[in-house]
């Protein structure tokens, strides 16, 4: 009988199961970050940083970590971010990550450049769907993907706002990680080197006629896009705007999130322009190095827009402890990428599921140890901020004042 466990009792072990199982180039991109790599480090040195007050002798023999999210109610604060990945990480690993979410009660995200088409997840698979959206310099284009979602019947649309253009990811250059694949001696021999993933993946889709493109794309589209590193195919807006998002509200009926918001300033905008949520992201320090860690703004944040509108956050989580931290920061939920991924990279569906048994298990455990019951119980005073946290609050109350 297979280990449940994978022999994996948290997320940094399943990410070097995932390590050990892939390519160098496959595992770098869903793994780093761009350029120094200064946002990806301090997503995760931020929350060393913020500290959390337990209370103590409080009855907690009964607790529940659910919560409501744009009117439904789910069984943990978490939600399945998107990455452009999982069926290069898994024979079709897209819908083992959106049966693995929909088996724990949480909303998928689907991104526009994954490998399985929008209508088999729903088809398949089903739960709450998500679906994000990158705008590109053809507009019509990101309408065209858009119609299709909606059609298909994704419950939420999640446009990505912060890649005005491509980000340097000088890792992907060196490796020669390209979607299609192109091959060279040195990517050849890395794959072989990873037999596992040589024969459960790459030669698995070769017999099944190939390996998916793009999906997602019109199919003229699909057969346009040449060979290039990964995240540089197809060229992005920079000309994007906010009259670009009032448009999209207009054609989007159900709930419409922005992702990659670090000024409240934009999120102020994003609620006039009727989003309902906005998520605030570094992109997991993907695209733009050196910029603040997304739980950093959390509360200027919230304090701008908080009871206008939805707000998440994503970037760095890989503990229970530090969804808690967010969730006692005032979050309505915290969209989780990488440490699914790895999951998912590691053993497929049963990865995924073991990713998200482990968070759920922590977060139930810190709840417990700080002293509450459930997640609406969770307040800033249960937690410490680093001076420059409390110095950006107190900016931002008196320049809202």
């Amino acid at each position: 009988m297979a280990d449940p466990t994978l022999d994996a009792h948290n997320i940094a072990d399943l990410r070097e199961l995932a390590r050990r199982r892939l390519p160098r180039g496959l595992f770098e991109f869903m793994d780093r970050g761009c350029e120094d790599e200064v946002s990806l480090r301090n997503n995760r040195t931020i929350f060393e940083r913020i500290k959390l007050k337990p209370r103590v002798l409080e009855d907690v023999s009964e607790r529940d970590q659910s919560v409501t999210l744009f009117g439904h109610k789910q069984n943990m604060p978490i939600a399945i971010a998107p990455t452009g990945t999982p069926g290069i990480m898994w024979h079709e690993g897209e819908l083992a990550l959106a049966r693995a979410a929909k088996a724990a009660g949480i909303p998928f995200t689907l991104a526009t450049t994954t490998l399985t088409a929008m209508e088999r997840v729903v088809d398949e698979v089903g739960g709450r769907l998500w679906f994000q959206l990158y705008m590109y310099a053809d507009r019509s284009l990101s309408r065209w993907i858009a119609e299709r979602a909606k059609t298909a019947g994704y419950e939420a649309l999640i446009i990505t706002v912060d890649s005005a253009t491509f980000s340097n990811r000088e890792y992907n250059l060196r490796n020669g990680f390209t979607i299609p694949i192109t091959y060279s001696t040195k990517n050849i021999v890395d794959v072989v080197r990873h037999p596992r993933w040589l024969f459960g993946v790459w030669l698995r889709y070769l017999l099944e006629g190939g390996l998916p493109l793009y999906e997602n794309y019109p199919p003229e589209v699909k057969a346009r896009i040449k060979a290039a590193p990964m995240g540089r195919a197809m060229k992005l807006n920079d000309a994007l705007n906010w009259d670009d998002i009032r448009e999209m509200r207009k054609l989007w009926p159900g709930t419409l999130m922005i992702k990659g918001v670090l000024h409240p300033d934009d999120a102020r905008q994003a609620a006039d322009c009727g989003v309902d949520g906005v998520i605030v992201s570094n992109h997991g320090g993907r695209v733009i190095d050196g910029a603040l860690a997304p739980i950093e703004v959390l509360p200027q944040m919230l304090d701008a827009v908080g009871k206008r509108m939805t707000v998440i956050v994503d970037s760095g989580y890989r503990r229970g402890s530090d969804i808690v931290k967010a969730m006692a920061l005032g979050a309505h939920a915290v969209l989780v990428g990488r440490a699914t991924l790895y999951g998912t990279a590691a053993a497929g569906e049963a990865g995924a599921a073991r990713a998200l048994t482990i968070l759920r298990e922590e977060i139930d455990r810190v709840l417990a140890l700080v002293g509450v019951t459930g997640i609406d119980e969770l307040r800033r005073e249960l937690i410490s901020l680093p001076n420059h946290m409390r110095a950006m609050i107190d900016e931002s109350a008196k320049t809202d004042a």
